[in-house]
């Protein structure tokens, strides 16, 4: 789009002679004309009123006047001239090139080599001088006074028609080419053509990269010469200004009949005619961006906005956020939503400026950030933006109104149009959603640490629960900023159809309004999202309360399969892990509403969160008795030393009580059996062995006294009472083999607690009760029932003298070792009979044993445990009408073991006799040592003479050392060594 870039400013007319060239020299005007001479011109400074100028190096919008003549400057017309300003050079070309110094114009040096050249290039960096003649290129170097220095001369396939520096090599312009020439070894290489019409003209620009023909001219022009940001074009009839930008538009057109010559000043750019010289002086940046931004070539203003000077930093972060709000409104009414966004980007403006224009999303309301229509004005045009754009709301909210729904093809314009501004908006917010979030986060921190350190650390606390969002108030700009953000972005999502990516969003750190987006989500039966709204916002009663109700209808309404599969007992038992640390008591009343349908997966939410057992417990006891057990035995199974004693106990409790009434159901049947095991009896079994935190005592006055035999025997193994335990196990239950593994398990135990006490009279109690079954039938019977009659009654001590009587009279029997340690007794109390009263009751009934016993029993358990009992004593209790026949199993390995134990301890006996006799021999040797002391002998510790001192000999016989040294080492080493330990 055209506008005015350059003032034109004619400086100076009717110039005696034809001007051939022009050049600039700070403020002064340098005209070399056909007559061979030089004309300085300089600023007409007869107006009085004259200011003086801001840059006195600087040509000057006025008329200039002939300051002197140099005549014969050149012998023939000058071609071109160019001021070197670092070396204070003028450069010339005409039937040669010559260097004059500046400001007298004296000649320093002239290269005769350069006669005929038509066109050169100077590469100031370097000193570097190159010019074409004919078909050769040669390149010179300033030496630094007044000469030059021949580098290279290349040979070219044709005249050079332009020619300039490319780095450290030369582009030139050879016919209808444009070519590389290596200024090293003269390599040319071809770089593409310039056209049929067009004659290849190489333009360098300040940055030193090449224009070659890239600008698309209204016709092939005569020069160019660049001036940031325009390129400027000289034809016969006129000056064209274009763009350096992609595509190059024509920025304006100058009309100067017969121009034949341009240069670029260091403020304007100079135009030659045949007798006059003009000034193109480049328009303000800063009125040009005006004119611009008022044509809508809001591209071009934003780009000369860049060209501002540092020092307006302000005014050009001023002008370009300006300019980006007007294009970014032109953009977006004219449908280009998503490039109107970038712009609302650039400009920097407050994201509550862009939400205006979407009257659909919903803003929470807060108290910190200003309305769009209070936004400070950015620029001096915010003026005339706020005009232009004071409509642009209600012009959207129009233009979204709902057409008619008989015009299906408005309607579907509609949606398409309403479904892309919204995308824009998603692509807008999401850029500056990471700014904002990090600045929210980090004042969100910021207060934390604050308050940690005050006295209201603990009230602010329960305020960072909600992550100050919600309802929660904040006094926080940032994080109002991220709320309104976050809503908007939110609802642009639901909006468009996006719920994967609103799920996204609020999975992680978000600062959406919860009153909005719970109405949103509720209207569109996004419960997935709204689930993550309550949990992201800490609200997990909510978000349970509504899992649960989902689960319940998807129960009634069988046909909806997502529904059921999505919203399953086990969402809410995937809920509730993450909350088993923080809060077990939700977790406890939620986990309630699942527990019948998935009773595994909530006691493994139990177990696997580390909820506190007892409370655990406590809970289940309450609510769900029934899987109180359940959850016990889960526990033990996983942590036997992590469940309490105390629920050891109610474990076995729950058991024992399901056993009771399952005992009772059968009995009233009358079917009990005693070998008959449900899955309850047999986990009480397995408790009451395995564990030990239960109280028998209490177990036991549960028990019926005519049935569960086994379970009595394991109570009262655990009191220690083993007698009575054989004898049920033997009597009533009649199954040697539990008895025979109960003496194995008490052996096995107290081998490995007590390994200095013998185990063995275990056994030897269970021969007893083999060897009289009915005495103690009646006896422990009589013991078991006082047991669980009187709970304080104390069991006597047993067998201290039992009686047993045979064919040969009545026999003493021995009292069996250890016996004196088994005592029952449910209090702390002594036993209340004596032993002699114990001892009578068995004379009394010994009438009554016979001679009858278990003999089977008895060879089975003598046989198979023989390394087990003392066989002395197992022998002092046989009768003496046992046959040795039978009792060769016993022993036959008994004997052969004592045998071999006794040969055993023979061999080590005589071992360590010879031992001995060896240690004494020795003994005897070193005693037999000669050590001769003369007067050469000398002490290894003092390295004085021994003489006639006490004297001490170390152990190789040969170092002697005077005892009193010897003694004095040891202390030293004890001082020593006791020193180190100190240390450590």
């Amino acid at each position: 789009m055209v506008h005015s870039a350059y003032d034109s400013f004619e400086l100076l007319n009717n110039c005696p002679a034809r001007i051939d060239a022009v050049e600039s020299h700070c403020s002064k005007l340098l005209v070399g004309c056909s007559d061979g001479s030089l004309r300085i011109y300089c600023p007409d400074s007869s107006g009085a009123d004259r200011s003086p100028p801001s840059d006195p190096h600087a040509l000057r919008k006025e008329l200039y006047s002939l300051e002197r003549t140099v005549a014969g400057f050149s012998k023939k017309a000058l071609l071109s001239m160019k001021v070197l300003e670092s070396r204070e050079l003028l450069l010339s070309l005409s039937e040669s090139i010559a260097f004059h110094r500046l400001p007298n114009l004296e000649t320093i040096a002239v290269i005769t080599k350069a006669k005929g050249a038509n066109v050169y290039s100077w590469d100031d960096r370097r000193g570097f001088l190159c010019f074409a003649r004919q078909k050769r290129v040669c390149i010179f170097r300033h030496d630094g006074g007044r000469g030059f220095v021949e580098v290279k001369d290349f040979g070219v396939p044709d005249t050079v028609k332009s020619i300039s520096w490319c780095g450290e090599n030369i582009c030139l312009g050879i016919r209808k080419e444009y070519m590389i020439l290596n200024a090293t070894n003269g390599v040319l290489s071809e770089v593409f053509s310039s056209g049929k019409i067009a004659p290849p003209l190489v333009v360098a620009l300040p940055s030193g990269e090449l224009i070659l023909g890239r600008i698309c001219w209204s016709e092939a022009p005569t020069a160019v010469v660049i001036q940031k940001p325009y390129a400027i074009a000289l034809f016969p009839r006129r000056v064209e200004i274009r763009s350096l930008r992609v595509p190059y538009p024509l920025i304006q057109t100058i009309a100067l009949h017969n121009a034949h010559h341009v240069i670029n000043s260091n403020n304007a750019i100079v135009v030659a005619s045949n007798n006059s010289v003009y000034g193109l002086f480049p328009v303000p940046i800063g009125a040009q961006i005006v004119q611009l931004t008022a044509s809508g070539d809001f591209e071009e203003a934003l780009a000369l906005c860049k060209m501002l000077p540092p020092e307006d930093a302000n005014l050009r972060a001023a002008k370009e956020g300006s300019i980006h709000i007007r294009y970014a409104h032109c953009l977006f009414d004219n449908g280009c939503y998503e490039e109107a966004m970038e712009h609302f980007l650039a400009s920097q403006v407050d994201t509550t400026y862009v939400l205006s224009l979407y009257p659909s999303v919903v803003l929470p309301k807060t108290s910190t950030i200003p309305e769009p229509e209070k936004l400070v004005d950015l620029s001096p045009d915010a003026s005339q933006l706020s005009r232009d754009s004071s409509g642009w709301s209600d012009d959207l909210e129009t233009s979204l109104t709902q057409p008619s729904e008989s015009d299906d093809n408005a309607v579907l314009e509609f949606k398409k149009m309403s479904h892309n501004t919204l995308m824009a908006l998603i692509k807008y917010l999401q850029k500056k959603r990471s700014g904002i979030i990090e600045k929210a986060a980090a004042e969100g921190t910021e207060e934390v640490v604050l308050n940690a350190v005050g006295d209201n650390f603990t009230s602010t606390r329960s305020k960072k629960s909600h992550k100050g969002r919600g309802n929660i108030s904040i006094n926080s700009a940032a994080r109002e900023m991220a709320a309104i953000l976050d809503t908007a972005l939110f609802q642009a999502l639901l909006l468009t159809g996006q719920l994967a990516a609103a799920l996204e969003l609020l999975k992680g750190l978000n600062y959406c309004d919860v009153k909005i987006c719970e109405e949103l989500l509720q209207k569109g039966n996004h419960y997935a999202a709204l689930l993550e709204l309550y949990k992201s916002n800490s609200m997990h009663r909510e978000a349970l309360k509504l899992l649960h109700q989902l689960v319940e209808e998807s129960k009634t309404n069988q046909s909806q399969a997502a529904l059921i599969q999505k919203f399953s007992p086990e969402a809410i038992i995937e809920y509730l892990k993450p909350l088993c640390g923080t809060d077990p008591m939700l977790v406890l009343e939620f986990s309630m509403l699942v527990l019948e349908s998935c009773p595994t997966q909530t006691i493994d939410l139990f177990l696997s969160g580390n909820i506190p057992a007892d409370m655990v417990n406590s809970y289940l006891k309450q609510y769900a008795p029934h899987m109180q057990g359940r959850y016990l035995e889960l526990m033990l199974a996983m942590n036997e030393n992590g469940i309490s004693g105390n629920l050891q106990n109610e474990m076995v409790q729950i058991y024992l009580s399901e056993v009771l009434e399952w005992y009772s159901e059968i009995s009233a049947q009358q079917i009990w059996d005693e070998k008959v095991y449900s899955p309850t009896r047999k986990k009480l079994l397995s408790a009451l062995e395995s564990i030990s935190g239960y109280n028998p005592e209490t177990l036991l006055r549960r028990l019926p006294p005519d049935a569960l035999f086994e379970e009595r025997a394991i109570l009262l193994g655990k009191m220690n009472e083993h007698e009575l335990a054989l004898s049920l196990y033997v009597h009533k239950l009649q199954v040697p083999e539990l008895a025979l593994a109960y003496c194995d398990r008490v052996y096995e135990s107290a081998d490995h607690q007590l390994p200095g006490k013998s185990s063995g009279n275990i056994y030897l109690t269970l021969l007893q009760i083999y060897l009289n079954p009915k005495k103690t039938t009646k006896y422990f019977e009589k013991r078991i029932a006082s047991l669980a009659l009187s709970p304080n009654a104390s069991v006597p001590k047993v067998g201290s003298a039992v009686s047993v009587k045979s064919k040969g009279g009545r026999k003493k029997i021995a009292s069996i070792e250890g016996a004196e340690d088994l005592r029952v007794s449910l209090s702390n109390t002594d036993s209340s009979r004596s032993d002699g009263d114990g001892d009578g009751d068995v004379e009394e009934s010994g009438e009554e044993v016979g001679s009858t016993f278990m003999f089977n029993q008895v060879l089975d358990l003598l046989s198979r445990r023989w390394d087990r009992i003392n066989g002395a004593q197992a022998l002092k209790l046989l009768p003496r009408e046992t046959q040795l026949q039978n009792l060769l199993p016993f022993l036959e390995p008994l004997l052969r073991k004592s045998s071999e134990a006794y040969r055993n301890f023979s061999v080590i006996k005589s071992l360590r006799q010879s031992e001995n006799l060896q240690v004494k021999d020795e003994l005897y040797n070193q005693r037999k040592e000669v050590v001769k002391i003369t007067s050469d002998s000398v002490c290894s510790l003092c390295n004085k003479k021994i003489g006639t001192s006490v004297f001490a000999i170390y152990p190789n016989g040969k170092t002697l050392v005077h005892f009193v040294c010897f003694r004095d080492s040891q202390n030293m080493k004890a001082v020593t060594r006791g020193s180190l330990t100190r240390k450590r």
